[in-house]
């Protein structure tokens, strides 16, 4: 829906969370952007994830293969669209099968990293557009386990 110029998103089909972390930017913003940090915390818990490419800049690709605690694989592969480290990471993606086919319609994930209190961060998720309440419902719990558990790692480091 168009006001003006300005182009508002049906709300009930954005997910937006925040969350505050014990620990510097920097290091919330390379959780989120090294491979190595990665594969630690990606996915709700109980998933174990491989990062297959992670090519770190704007127009560079990534995908992801993760494993629910079934044995189900899910992949997960987009385009960086923008990046400024530490504070702001935008990212265009979908879920995809094995073969890097897309099976859900693409959104765009924008992620910004404020500094909180000192050597704490806020993170806020933005994605949008989804196709429906149900995936945003979705992928609200799979993000809101995935960031429990990049808290806990934080806290590990």
């Amino acid at each position: 829906m168009a006001l003006g110029n300005v182009v508002m998103e049906p709300a009930d089909r954005v997910l937006v969370i925040t969350r505050i972390f014990d620990a510097p930017r920097e290091l919330v913003f390379k959780a989120w952007t090294s491979p190595d940090h990665l594969v630690h915390w990606m996915g709700p818990r109980g998933f174990k994830s491989t990062v297959l490419g992670s090519d770190l800049r704007p127009g560079g690709a990534y995908r992801i293969h993760m494993i629910g605690p079934e044995g189900d694989d899910h992949w997960t592969q987009g385009v960086f669209r923008e990046i400024v480290e530490p504070e702001r990471l935008v990212m265009a993606g979908s879920w995809a099968d094995a073969q890097g086919n897309p099976t859900s319609p693409e959104t765009l994930l924008t992620l910004t990293f404020d500094e909180h209190e000192g050597k704490k961060t806020r993170l806020t998720l933005h994605q949008a557009l989804f196709e429906s309440v149900t995936a945003r419902d979705s992928h609200q719990g799979g993000w809101n386990s995935a960031l429990d558990c990049l808290a806990e790692y934080l806290a590990a480091l």
